[in-house]
């Protein structure tokens, strides 16, 4: 009977060390299986700077060698200048108004209503205006030519365009890059422009501003260094749209599902980067503008 008892207690002893064992190795397996996914993932997103560094490098050795092509220049400037016009209008107006709406309350409650303007028409200028125009761009255009990219490298038309002696960079990518980098501010341009008409109908309008008032605060606010800004911004948005997009074409999975993703990737990505150019480039003006004219000043509109 004893050694019946002492066998028993035993085997028990024995089952639950193989069960603490069991529980420290699938510990074990879960912190490494988690160490090696941060480890992958840090190593695709270098993977990835470093390849799109390479792809914008060859961009832009291309541009400087060789040019763009009048024929594929010309209609790149079509689809990526020509047919963004509408919506960057419509885009432009709407914010314009929404910006009157949402700010006229507060500036009432402090008896400032008659300078909304001016707060309307520096934030368009100088941050909505940029920010949108490059988001529509990325969206509407953006997409586009990554999945036409995409599909191109999934049906083997880019390898076709080697075979025969052509540089599928040169001949697919510049011209893209060219028309992005160059009609962006003519966009940034319309999408302030009906900005400002949009708030200010809306103001005048609907929330009966004086026009007068309106107008001259707005005169005195906004600045020629302001406009400047978001011009140049624009340039830096619109360059990243078209090497973000380009090269998550090049590098299409196969198949619709690759087509799909890397539309999608090329949109996510392009916004992320316009939103961290935009504080980054931000941040850079803003001294810029305190070292030359000691602050914020306002000039003609």
């Amino acid at each position: 009977m004893e050694n019946a008892g002492l066998k028993q207690t035993m085997s028990k002893t024995k089952s639950q060390t193989k069960s603490k064992n069991k529980i420290h190795i699938s510990l074990f397996e879960r912190i490494s299986n988690f160490v090696c996914e941060i480890g992958g993932s840090i190593t695709s997103r270098i993977q990835f700077a470093g390849e799109l560094a390479l792809f914008s490098f060859a961009t832009l050795f291309w541009l400087f060698t060789k040019g763009a092509k009048r024929e594929t220049l010309t209609a790149a400037f079509y689809n990526i200048g020509v047919l963004s016009v509408p919506v960057v209008m419509l885009t432009g107006t709407f914010i314009g108004m929404v910006l009157a709406v949402q700010t006229f309350p507060h500036f009432k409650l402090v008896g400032l209503e008659t300078r909304i303007g001016a707060a309307i028409n520096l934030s368009l200028v100088k941050e909505l205006g940029p920010v949108l125009a490059a988001t529509m761009l990325a969206g509407r255009v953006g997409s586009s030519i990554a999945a036409e990219l995409g599909t191109m490298r999934v049906t083997e038309q880019i390898d076709a365009v080697t075979s025969m002696g052509t540089n599928p960079i040169h001949y697919l990518v510049v011209p893209r890059f060219l028309a992005c980098l160059i009609l962006i501010p003519g966009l940034t341009v319309m999408a302030d422009l009906m900005g400002v008409l949009g708030g200010a109908f809306f103001c005048i309008q609907i929330l009966d501003i004086d026009w007068s008032y309106y107008w001259e605060y707005s005169r005195n606010m906004v600045g020629h260094f302001d406009i400047f800004a978001g011009m140049f911004k624009s340039i830096f948005f619109g360059g990243a749209i078209a090497l973000i997009c380009c090269h998550q074409g090049f590098r299409c999975d196969p198949g619709a599902e690759g087509v799909g993703k890397a539309a999608t990737r090329s949109f996510v990505i392009s916004f992320v980067i316009i939103l961290l150019l935009d504080l980054l480039l931000g941040i850079g003006l803003d001294r810029i503008q305190t070292w030359i004219c000691g602050g914020p000043t306002g000039s003609v509109l």
